[in-house]
């Protein structure tokens, strides 16, 4: 008995510490040696004189430049295994004990009858074992590619949100002659709305100790030119709250000099920059009377000519007809093509066009600012409480938004009672088109975990598509009908 309970549960519990907590323990080492080398080599940086040979700064440069990237990569690396070691808990750790009461029951010939009430839960934990097992494998390619993605553009994944930057800088500290000026690292936090500036003496190398907290209210900000201090990437900025009084900062590297300018609005101190504005390529897809009506005319078209087509809207139409006909209807405006009776499209065709058209939107049907309330009703084990619920985020949502989404779940729910003849069922319409209808604003590691409750939000549109489409004042009446 004890020699199959140190097979069971001590052994594979004992290789989970050594494997994992032990690979987790030399990823930190190599974190906190690559923080170390990167900010010892950074404060030599930023230490140089501006007067030096423009070959000797150019190398400085690139010699911190390597040596950040490398700290970067073991940032995410050891973030990345925490990660790991968070979701294989769940099944590495549970799977022994699961062992471990099977030993127990078959051990105990006189707990039968326990064994035997147990038999339900023991089913159900295997069933939600190798769920977990499958959502981390599931994920766990999709977190390693938005790892690659941070890896490749980390500017792209700077905080954005209602905090416009946040990262370190330099702040130069002012003391009374003879002592010159002193230079602290501080944690910036720059919230654009207020135009507020929140600084924490934080120094990584330290322990990660925390210091003293400021804030300032923000007037203006002017790049700092070399000629007036000897230092680069520096930036002045007139605070409110004292008038007259200017706060010297330095950011880590011109990116980021120029990253802070953006957010806080910054200025050159001679010349004005002008703006610069960019267009994603693609289609210009709005919910106007021309999107509706390319809506509407697609859904018409499907299910006069396709309702019963194997795979629909898993079986994609050729990219270049795809994109010639989104041309037509959206850029050129063509209202006077029929897809319900025109044999140039076919239905793949447009069944893709539909889709891309959703996904080419400004922001998705369901809006990124209810997306985390339209995620917190699929997490909740009540049906009726998810219908409720998510019926009152309907009416939350623009007029436009809520009748193309009406539009759309009514014609999924009409293509899922066909599912007998095209195999798309509630659950495959929800793998389509969870992340057409829905999707947050920045793509985390929180967001990926997310998906599958995506897919349970659709599921339940086209499920309860007449309920929770239904006027706020006909709630009362559909309750009394249940």
């Amino acid at each position: 008995m004890m020699s199959n309970i140190t097979e069971t549960l001590m052994k594979p519990l004992e290789k989970f510490r050594k494997e994992q907590l032990g690979s987790a323990k030399t990823e930190r080492k190599k974190y906190e040696k690559e923080t170390e080398k990167y900010y010892t080599s950074l404060e030599k940086l930023l230490n140089m004189s501006a007067k030096k040979k423009e070959p000797q700064l150019q190398e400085a440069d690139v010699a911190v430049e390597v040596m950040r990237q490398h700290f970067q990569e073991e940032s995410l690396e050891y973030v990345c295994k925490l990660q790991e070691i968070q979701e294989r808990k769940k099944f590495e750790c549970v799977e022994p004990m699961l062992a471990f009461f099977q030993t127990m029951f078959t051990f105990y010939h006189q707990g039968y009858e326990l064994a035997k009430d147990f038999d339900h839960y023991k089913r159900a934990l295997q069933i939600n074992i190798q769920n977990t097992r499958n959502r981390f494998e599931g994920t766990r390619s999709e977190v390693c590619e938005l790892m690659n993605k941070i890896k490749e553009a980390p500017q792209d994944y700077r905080q954005t949100s209602r905090i416009s930057s946040e990262g370190y800088l330099n702040v130069q500290e002012k003391r009374p002659p003879p002592f010159g000026s002193n230079w602290v690292r501080r944690y910036c936090t720059f919230v654009k709305e207020q135009k507020i500036l929140h600084m924490i003496t934080y120094d990584p190398k330290s322990g990660g100790k925390c210091g003293e907290n400021e804030s300032v209210t923000l007037k203006s900000c002017v790049r700092k030119t070399t000629e007036t201090l000897d230092r680069r990437f520096c930036l002045d900025i007139e605070i409110t709250d004292r008038p007259g009084t200017v706060l010297t900062v330095q950011a880590l590297s011109e990116d980021d000099q120029r990253f802070w300018m953006q957010a806080m609005g910054g200025k050159e101190p001679v010349h004005h920059l002008g703006k610069t504005y960019s267009k994603e390529r693609g289609i210009d897809a709005q919910l106007d009377d021309v999107g509706v009506n390319f809506v509407r005319n697609s859904i018409n078209a499907i299910e006069a000519r396709g309702i019963n087509d194997q795979g629909l809207y898993r079986v994609v139409g050729v990219s270049s007809k795809v994109q010639k006909l989104l041309s037509l209807m959206i850029e050129e405006k063509n209202t006077e093509v029929d897809l319900a009776t025109c044999e140039d499209w076919d239905v793949k065709t447009i069944t893709s066009a539909l889709k891309q058209f959703l996904r080419s939107l400004p922001e998705p049907l369901m809006t990124y600012a209810l997306y985390k309330e339209f995620i917190i009703p699929a997490k909740c084990a009540s049906p009726e409480s998810r219908v409720q619920a998510i019926h009152c985020l309907v009416h939350r949502l623009p007029e436009r938004n809520r009748e193309v989404l009406s539009l759309v779940t009514k014609h999924l729910a009409n293509v899922a009672d066909h599912s007998k003849q095209n195999l798309m069922t509630v659950a495959n319409l929800g793998v389509v088109f969870g992340p057409t209808l829905m999707r947050p604003q920045e793509e985390t590691v929180a967001a990926i975990m997310d998906l599958k409750f995506q897919n349970i939000v659709v599921e339940i549109f086209i499920e309860q598509h007449e309920k929770v489409t239904l006027p706020l004042r006909n709630t009362a009446e559909v309750k009394s009908d249940d």
